[in-house]
């Protein structure tokens, strides 16, 4: 491997200069990485958790004639003063209550009913739900859009560290391989935690940048762009499986309580129900499934599978008279983009392929973890008093055209990562490189060599 101080190759920036980019990228997703690891590694298993939370609600006693849907919605919407229906989600079991969700402004809650006494067993805001405070943990720190574009910019410079962390740690000797396959346990603490830093990020790189690519879509700068792309040459408006952002979500909401309202007393008109969840049913679609009102003034009401696995997942179009199918589209109907995205997300969430999705998924946390937490050891252990220990940036380097359109195509498709690398690239040629105190500190200049006394 390569020393620290190698520059191989001349019309590529430097070995300094990439661990210039590696350490500063780094100092900035270190709490992001262990953040989004923590959040992530629980909602990877927001099935058992669920099920677990709900499961005072999974086996009631129930003997006798059950309640029609039509009751348990006027039921639900009744224990939300001034709600609108938006959902029914069909029972898992004969003895699971009936959950309806309903809107009420941006608000929406899920209600409880008992199917056939149509007792409310429970209230809740759906944002309040534990792995929804977890989603929006993750996804955007609890901050709405803003939050979310944080996230994303995190993430996009976490990709940034994995590929110059690749190319820093990447073996020039093949018979040299012991500390870029394996640790080295017999070398100190020094290479001790240098290879563990090392090897994890080796092994875990492609998962990791699998992780951060596949969530890229639900952020707010990054989703909204991908639709923008989208939208050029399509016929209509595109539509998307998944919110771009806290704000994305809202709206959708939103819709629903001005479609309730604008068609007046047709969206009050639950009886079509009756006939709908049974229709729903038969279809055999995966858990859960969701029967919701029309949207538009075609009349037609909604069925839906809402399932994690998003290649389960299809959505149906039904005659409120008859319960007719009138049209369904299946996952493998959609557009490719969607279709990427949607088993992308699928894989991210844990749900793709089982309990080893899963566990594949907690390990790439606690790998991202691990490469984080040691990071920080070898900053703090190399660090010199007084700065902030990051590499010296040596000769400037020349730039290939190869390099040049490498880092133009990642601006291109990270712009949050572009739009920040001209404004740190403008704030350090410009500013902090003119102030003698802050330069020496970010390593912009040389340190003055601290003189003791004797």
């Amino acid at each position: 491997m390569r020393g620290p101080l190698s520059d191989s190759r001349p019309y590529w920036p430097g070995y300094r200069a990439v661990w210039r980019w590696h350490f500063y990228a780094g100092l900035f997703c270190v709490p992001f990485i262990l953040w989004l690891s923590a959040t992530g590694a629980i909602y990877l298993f927001r099935p058992q958790i669920e099920d677990w939370l709900d499961r005072p609600y999974e086996n009631l006693s129930i003997s006798g004639v059950l309640a029609t849907p039509e009751e348990q919605v006027m039921t639900a919407v009744a224990a939300v003063p001034g709600s609108n229906f938006h959902y029914y989600e069909l029972p898992r079991t004969s003895h699971s209550a009936a959950r309806v969700i309903v809107g009420k402004g941006a608000e929406e809650y899920r209600v409880y009913v008992h199917p056939q006494t149509l007792r409310v067993l429970k209230v809740i805001n759906e944002d309040k739900r534990p792995m929804r405070i977890v989603f929006h943990l993750h996804g955007e720190l609890m901050a709405g859009d803003w939050g979310s574009r944080l996230v994303e910019l995190a993430a996009s410079w976490a990709i940034v560290m994995i590929l110059t962390g690749l190319y820093l740690w990447w073996p020039r000797q093949s018979e040299k391989l012991a500390g870029v396959l394996w640790v080295r346990l017999n070398k100190g603490k020094r290479i001790l935690w240098r290879d563990l830093h090392a090897v994890t990020g080796v092994w875990v790189s492609s998962l990791a940048l699998f992780l951060l690519l596949t969530g890229l879509p639900w952020a707010k700068g990054w989703g909204g762009y991908l639709k923008l792309v989208r939208s050029w040459g399509a016929h209509g408006a595109v539509q998307q499986d998944w919110p771009t952002g806290r704000s994305s979500e809202i709206a959708q909401r939103m819709a629903m309580d001005h479609h309730s309202h604008a068609m007046g007393g047709m969206v009050h008109d639950y009886s079509p129900l009756n006939r709908l969840v049974p229709a729903a049913a038969s279809l055999r679609l995966a858990y859960p499934v969701q029967v919701s009102p029309p949207m538009d003034k075609s009349n037609e009401w909604i069925a839906k599978s809402d399932a994690q696995n998003r290649t389960l997942r299809a959505t149906v179009k039904l005659d409120p008279m008859t319960g007719a199918v009138l049209w369904r589209e299946d996952f493998r109907q959609r557009s490719l983009v969607d279709r990427i995205v949607g088993i992308g997300v699928a894989a991210h969430e844990g749900q793709l392929f089982g309990l080893a999705n899963q566990m594949l998924g907690l390990f790439t946390a606690l790998a991202l973890a691990t490469l984080s937490i040691s990071a920080v050891v070898l900053w703090w252990r190399r660090r010199e008093t007084g700065v902030l220990g990051a590499p010296s940036p040596g000769n400037k380097p020349r730039w290939s055209a190869g390099f040049a359109v490498t880092v133009i195509a990642l601006a291109v498709y990270l712009p949050a990562m572009g739009v920040s690398l001209v404004a740190v690239f403008l704030l350090e040629r410009f500013v902090l490189s003119r102030i003698p105190p802050v330069s020496r500190w970010l390593g912009l200049a040389p340190a003055q060599p601290v003189i003791r006394e004797l």
